[in-house]
């Protein structure tokens, strides 16, 4: 309802998100763009509860480095990955460096998959380019949402990846319908599941 612009009517969404995290310590979850929305649109009749859980609500990775401060692993996963950065974790939640900016480089999700034993780990050219998801734009702008995936996935290809993660779901999910389509045998993979130990 947000991404359309009738924020006005999720209050019920809201009401019911509070009631049901309130009273934890932390809340995580596998994807940014969920996160980011909860972060700056959550508010609800009992304002300090949503005050908390704002602050209070972190995406997988950005949980993993900041707040647990992981610094090993016993995963491993020996395949060719590529790491797609998704926009919404990166531009809205600071999860890794924008290319655009003359800033020290840096990548929360990179950081974990470099204590993956056996993984080859690779980005494309145009490594912080949108995939086209975009929530409702791959409804309303279909064919632009179709090529902007397609351009992700081509890159992607060159580096000869078996696999594509990410930190969003809904991104995975977006290019995994692309390959499909495309018959390719690349596959796509959240981030947790490598992170997990998954041997695939």
């Amino acid at each position: 309802m947000a991404n359309s612009g009738f924020a006005s009517l999720s209050k019920g969404c809201d009401s019911n998100f509070v009631q049901n995290f309130s009273g934890v310590d932390y809340i995580v979850a596998p994807t940014g763009s969920c996160v980011l929305h909860i972060k700056e649109h959550l508010h609800d009749k009992d304002e300090l509860k949503a005050t908390y859980i704002r602050e209070h609500i972190y995406e997988l990775t950005e949980f993993f480095v900041d707040i647990i401060k992981i610094e090993k692993l016993e995963a491993g996963f020996p395949h060719k990955v590529g790491l797609h950065i998704s926009c919404h974790g990166q531009r809205g939640l600071q999860l890794s460096s924008m290319s655009e900016l003359m800033e020290e480089p840096y990548s929360k999700p990179a950081k974990l998959l470099s204590m993956v034993s056996g993984m080859q780990v690779s980005t494309p050219k145009r490594c912080d380019e949108c995939c086209g998801f975009g929530g409702t734009f791959c409804v309303f702008e279909e064919a632009v949402s179709v090529k902007m995936g397609k351009d992700r996935i081509t890159e992607h290809s060159a580096n000869d990846v078996e696999f594509i993660t990410a930190t969003d779901t809904s991104c995975l999910m977006h290019l995994e319908g692309i390959l499909k389509r495309q018959g390719s045998k690349v596959r796509t993979i959240h981030i947790a599941e490598i992170l997990n130990g998954n041997s695939v």
